[in-house]
């Protein structure tokens, strides 16, 4: 549902962000929220460097 939602706003030129605990506790559900195209995710500060280096996993850096 959350890739759903993601992709129609995407095609209808809507930027869709996300607010919440998840996505600096699960780095796969970040790297998946990068993955469906979402433009904005909140991190918070003590995982922000973990969850970086997943989203840049995620979109192909590997440096």
């Amino acid at each position: 549902m959350i890739r759903h939602v993601i992709r129609a706003a995407g095609k209808s030129g809507t930027k869709v962000g996300l607010c919440g605990q998840a996505p600096s506790d699960y780095l796969e559900f970040a790297a998946f929220l990068v993955d469906g195209g979402i433009d904005s995710m909140a991190q918070l500060p003590v995982s922000f460097i973990a969850v970086k280096q997943s989203v840049a996993l995620a979109e192909g850096w590997e440096g």
